[in-house]
Formats: structure tokens, C-alpha cells, sequence
């Protein structure tokens, strides 16, 4: 028997091992289709769903979540952001669980990016700080280089340049000690990252040092043709700032060179368009006419594709070219142009530059006005900049105190540790004392239990004799019925019409009519005492006679205002004493606890019969507990206890200051003889 029962087992086991192995082979085949560039993102995306759904069902939380980061960087490639950024919210919450260092870091690092791409600079801040120090606890250099880049550029967006360069330049130091990886697209974007900041420290030799550099790793890659165009646009503009303008000139003449380069790209043609044209204005050997008309069409062009940032650096480079050629009317047009177009689109540096042209194009009031303004915004755009350079530093300030404070609480653990150890010697010695006088009154308990258990039982042999003598008095009563009544009348007609055989006519016709009447009521009478004999007259009475009496007196004892329900359908008769007996003892225990702890002024009891289970609900309005957390009551203990011996089960719902209720479900088993 043994053996066959651990075949048995082994075969369970088998089959549930194979069904999964089954589940994983198909998750796995979905995430590899999730990843095939050929197909469409509809598709790839459909397939990482039913990855996901699949995981779902292992309740694996490492494949889950494996599956879950599939599916978010596929919904990253269909565009929907904000799903993206929720998926990662959740698998943040799911990878904090099992504790999986480099899940944490990524969905860190993804919700970094989602927030700067949202502009909320702060946010993406504190969530790539979060990534770069879990990714250097995973020795990810890789992802701890393009977060420091990732860093660098909002320092570099919010103007804390000389924090954006010291970042950048160390995201660099480690892509380049990085072997076992290409990583020559991601130093390109550090190069030209360093390129930008230099320029706007005003280091201009830096400046087209790096974007050399950069452009040096671009001409391997075809792909990048517009950003080897931009580098040029930019080493180009460095030279002119750096006042080296021929050099600048004929980078320029080289771009313009480009094949169809205003159809492919009319936004960055008309941007060199300005900037050849600014920089000849710069450099004094120009042509009045000709320099007008390409500054002019490079505003046909920006108006025509609706490129307010072209429009803005050309209206303002106008504005200066008409000045310097005393066309004042000119100029002032296209400085109060780009007065206007700077306040629309929030291009504060142009807007201040707009400003000393208004200034010095208009005068009296008007021009101090415009002055006025320029002091007022240079000086709230200066303190708006040290906020933020100081935020920045406040939360990586706040964020390694945190670290910090989080290791001294590791030390602090490990020292309360030690305590903990010698507290618990004494705690298991003393735990053995009173554990020793628990189980005695916990034996004591058991004794006044089956005690209590035994008083019951003899009550309901009480009752049941009561029910026993009542069934043979009526049974005495129908026989002296039968006997007396019945029996007596019947002899009687009888006689009778044994003396209408000696007669005829129609008199005797009439008698015999009469007769057969009389027997005819007889055979009724005889039928009715038939059905009292065959109906239970003590049906619902008898267990439910002894609940109520005991629900009654203890409402009564405990000041309670009970509401007793039960139903008609149960045949108590046919149910065992065991069961019967426990249910009495759990709703004497239920009164005991809502007089002792609930301290509750009513009290709701049924007995109802759904589905072949009796179910039993105890309801009061007391002060309630808490149900999630676990109870050591021994009444508690000794009800659960109870209704585990007759195969049934109680449930505790309570919550504090909303009453307790307790129900109980008990198999409603009855005798088949019973049933027929």
C-alpha cells in the first residue's frame, strides 16, 4: 500500500513538473518572437503580451518579471510612453521584492529617462541616482557610464556646466576602460555632450577638440550622416566665436555642399544659412545686398516650415545687421520680432539679448523700461540657476546621507543582533517555564471541556426522552382514538346492516344508503388518524428548543439583545450528537467572547441550510479586532479546533470599531434512510 501510494506521488509530481517545463518553453519561444526585428512592432508587441500573461501563471516573480521588462521596452518601442513608464513603476515594486539588484537599477534608470523626456528634470535626477548606485553595486559599468551621461545632460540642460563636464568627462573615463563591449556610439555621445559644455563655458579650443573627436568615430557609422552634420555646424560656430572666421567660413562652404541637403533637412539648412551669414557679418567682408538677402531667406524658410527657433535666431541676427547698417526702422522691427517670439517660446538668453537691442534702439522711458526688464530677468534667471545647481547638489547631498545613514542602521541591526542572542537564551528559559504552566492549564482546560462536553450530551438524552415519552403518549391516544371512536362505530354499522339482510324495499335501500355514508366518514376518520400517526409532531423542535433556551438566558445574563433565526429545513433528529454539541459549544463560547472583549449591546444568530451545508453566522456590533493579524485567544483556538474535528470551517471577520462576525460551514450528512 505504501509503495503504490508513493508511486502514486511521484507520477503527481512528474505530471505538474512536465506542465510547467510546457509553460516555460512557451514563454520562453513568445519573448524570443517579442524580439525579432523582421516582424512588425504590433505583432512583437502581441507576443510579449502573451509572454507576460503566460508568466503570470507560473507565479514565478523572476520570470514575471523578466517578462514584464520585455514588454515594457517593447511598449517603449511602440511609442506609448506613459504605458511604459507604468510598466516600470511595477516592475520596480516587483524587483524591490526578490531583491534583484540590476532589475532595480533598470527600472530605475527607465523611469529616469521617461521623466527627462518629460522635462521633469528633478524627478529623472533622483531616479538616476537611484540606478547609478545600484548598477555600481553590480559592477555594471557599462549602465553606470551612460547614466552619469544621462546626468551630465540635465546639469547641462539646467546650466551646471562645470557639474555637467566633471560627469561627462568621468562617463567617459570608463566607456573607455570598457573592452568587452562597443561602446564607440556611446563615447561619441559624451564627446559631443563635453563639446556642447565647452562651448557654453567659453572654451572653444575644448570645444572643437572634442567635436573632432567625436566626428572621428562618426565616419565609421553611415548611419549618422545628420549628426556628422551637426558637428561640423557646431566646430564651425566654435571657430567663429573663437574669432578664427575664415576657418568657420569654409566649413561652412563645405556643408553647403551637401547634396540636396535643404530638401532633406530645411530647418538645418536655414540654420547655416544664419550662421554663414552671421558669421561674414562678423568677420566685415560682406556685401550689404547679398548678406540681406540670405539672412532673408533664411526667414522665408523658417516661416514656411514653422521653425519658431531658426525664426527667432534670425530675426535677432537682422536686427544687429540693420543696426550696424543704420537701418534703425528695420532694426527695430526685427528686435521687437524676436522680443516677441523669445517671450513665446521661453528662450531666455535670446529674450535678454532682445532686450539690450530694444534698449538701445528705443528711447527715453521706453528704453528704461526695456533695461529695466533685462536687469530684472538676468537677475532671477541668475538666482534660478544657483537653485537649481544647489537642488541638484541637495538631493545627491541627501541621497549619500541616506546611504550613509542606511549603513550605520546595518551596523546598528548587527549589534542589536549580538543583544538579541543573549536576550533569547533568557527568553527561551523563561519561555520553558511558562510554557510548562500553559499546557497544565491548558490540561485543566481540556478536563472542564469534556466536563462541559458531557453535561450537553446528558442534556440532549434528556430531551430526546422527553421527545421519546410525548411520541408514546400520542400513540396511546390514537389507539384509545382508534379503540373508542373508530372501532366502535364501525361495529356498529356492522350490526346494522347485518339486519337489513332479512329486509328489501325501499326502505331497506334508504337504511343501506345511510350506512354506507357512515362508513364512508368512518374510512375518513381512519385516514386522518393515519397521517397524525405518520407526521413527526415534534418536527423542528428538540435541538433547536435547547439552542434557543441556551441563547435566551445568556442574552438575558450578558444584558444582549438577540435576534435568533434558524431554519425549518434541517432534521436535527438525524444529524450525530457530536456535531450537534459543538455547534452548541460555539455559540456559547461566541457569547462568552462578546461579553468578555467586544463589549457590544446586540447580537444577530442563524441557522440557515444552503447547498447541503449548515451554516451558522454570529454577528454582534461590538469594538471589533484586527483579522489580519493572528489571534492566541483560547476560545478562538478552541472553536477553530472544534469545527476542524467535524470536517467544517469558521472564518473571523472583523475589523476595529465595525463589530466581529463569525461564520461557520458544517457538512449537512444525514443516514440515506433518512433521505428516502
Amino acid at each position: 500500500m505504501k509503495q503504490s501510494l508513493t508511486l502514486l506521488l511521484l507520477l503527481v509530481s512528474f505530471c505538474l513538473c512536465g506542465q510547467n517545463s510546457q509553460l516555460l518553453d512557451s514563454i520562453y519561444t513568445l519573448r524570443e518572437l517579442s524580439n525579432q526585428d523582421k516582424l512588425k512592432i504590433e505583432q512583437r508587441l502581441q507576443y510579449a503580451k502573451q509572454a507576460s500573461e503566460l508568466s503570470a501563471d507560473t507565479g514565478l516573480d523572476s520570470t514575471i518579471l523578466i517578462s514584464r521588462k520585455n514588454l515594457s521596452y517593447n511598449i517603449l518601442l511602440s511609442g506609448d510612453y506613459d504605458q511604459y513608464a507604468e510598466m516600470n513603476i511595477g516592475n520596480l515594486v516587483l524587483a524591490q521584492k526578490i531583491q534583484d539588484t540590476l532589475a532595480i537599477a533598470d527600472a530605475n534608470f527607465n523611469l529616469g529617462w521617461y521623466n527627462q523626456y518629460n522635462s521633469d528634470l528633478e524627478n529623472a535626477y533622483q531616479y538616476y541616482l537611484q540606478a547609478l548606485k545600484y548598477y555600481e553595486f553590480a559592477n555594471n559599468d557599462y549602465q553606470r557610464a551612460i547614466t552619469i551621461t544621462n546626468i551630465a545632460s540635465i546639469q547641462d540642460e539646467e546650466k551646471d556646466y562645470l557639474g555637467s563636464e566633471q560627469n561627462a568627462i568621468e562617463a567617459l573615463r570608463i566607456l573607455n576602460n570598457i573592452t568587452d563591449k562597443d561602446v564607440e556610439i556611446d563615447i561619441y555621445y559624451c564627446l559631443n555632450l563635453l563639446g556642447i559644455v565647452s562651448y557654453k563655458l567659453k572654451n572653444y579650443d575644448k570645444a572643437i577638440e572634442y567635436h573632432n573627436e567625436s566626428l572621428d568615430i562618426l565616419k565609421n557609422y553611415r548611419e549618422y550622416d545628420v549628426e556628422k552634420l551637426y558637428a561640423l555646424n557646431n566646430i564651425a560656430i566654435a571657430h567663429r566665436d573663437n574669432g578664427e572666421y575664415e576657418m568657420a567660413l569654409k566649413i561652412f562652404e563645405d556643408l553647403f555642399k551637401e547634396p540636396n541637403l535643404r530638401e532633406r533637412d530645411p530647418s538645418f539648412y536655414a540654420l547655416l544659412l544664419i550662421n554663414n551669414a552671421y558669421t561674414n557679418f562678423l568677420n566685415d567682408s560682406y556685401e550689404v545686398k547679398p548678406l540681406e538677402t540670405q539672412f532673408k531667406e533664411a526667414l522665408r524658410l523658417s516661416d514656411s516650415i514653422n521653425d519658431d527657433a531658426t525664426k527667432l535666431a534670425v530675426s535677432i541676427d537682422l536686427a544687429k545687421f540693420y543696426k550696424k547698417t543704420d537701418k534703425l526702422d528695420s532694426s527695430l522691427k526685427y528686435a521687437k520680432q524676436s522680443y516677441t517670439i523669445s517671450k513665446e517660446i521661453t528662450a531666455n538668453e535670446l529674450l535678454l539679448e532682445s532686450m539690450i537691442l530694444m534698449a538701445d534702439l528705443t528711447e527715453g522711458e521706453e528704453s528704461k523700461a526695456f533695461l529695466a526688464e533685462h536687469i530684472t530677468l538676468s537677475d532671477s534667471l541668475l538666482n534660478v540657476e544657483r537653485a537649481k545647481r544647489n537642488k541638484f547638489a541637495r538631493i545627491r547631498f541627501e541621497t549619500d546621507q541616506l546611504e550613509e545613514e542606511n549603513k550605520q542602521f546595518a551596523r546598528d541591526r548587527q549589534y542589536l543582533a549580538i543583544i538579541s542572542i543573549f536576550l533569547l537564551i533568557g527568553a527561551v528559559l523563561i519561555y520553558i517555564v511558562i510554557n510548562q504552566r500553559a499546557k497544565n492549564k491548558e490540561l485543566q482546560l481540556v478536563q472542564a471541556q469534556q466536563k462541559a462536553n458531557e453535561d450537553i450530551y446528558n442534556l440532549l438524552l434528556q430531551q430526546q426522552d422527553k421527545v421519546d415519552e410525548a411520541r408514546t403518549q400520542e400513540k396511546k391516544r390514537m389507539s384509545q382514538e382508534l379503540h373508542d371512536g373508530v372501532l366502535g362505530r364501525l361495529f356498529g354499522t356492522r350490526l346494522s346492516l347485518d339486519s337489513l339482510n332479512f329486509s328489501d324495499g325501499p326502505e331497506a335501500i334508504k337504511n343501506r344508503t345511510g350506512y354506507i355514508e357512515q362508513l364512508k366518514t368512518i374510512e375518513e376518520d381512519i385516514r386522518k388518524i393515519s397521517h397524525e400517526l405518520n407526521t413527526d409532531f415534534v418536527s423542528g423542535s428538540g435541538f433547536m428548543d435547547i439552542v434557543t433556551e441556551l441563547v435566551e438566558n445568556q442574552s438575558k445574563a450578558y444584558q444582549l439583545t438577540c435576534n435568533f433565526n434558524y431554519s425549518d429545513d434541517i432534521s436535527w433528529e438525524n444529524i450525530d450528537n457530536k456535531t450537534k454539541i459543538n455547534i452548541y459549544r460555539i455559540i456559547q463560547e461566541s457569547m462568552q467572547n462578546i461579553y468578555k472583549h467586544a463589549k457590544a449591546t446586540s447580537i444577530d444568530i442563524s441557522i440557515t441550510l444552503k447547498n447541503d451545508v449548515i451554516c451558522l453566522k454570529i454577528k454582534d456590533d461590538g469594538k471589533g479586532f484586527d483579522s489580519t493579524k493572528s489571534r492566541k485567544g483560547i476560545g478562538i483556538k478552541n472553536m477553530t479546533s472544534r469545527i476542524k474535528d467535524i470536517e467544517g470551517d469558521i472564518n473571523f471577520i472583523s475589523k476595529k470599531g465595525k463589530g466581529t462576525k463569525v461564520i461557520v460551514e458544517i457538512p449537512y450528512i444525514i443516514n440515506d434512510n433518512d433521505r428516502a
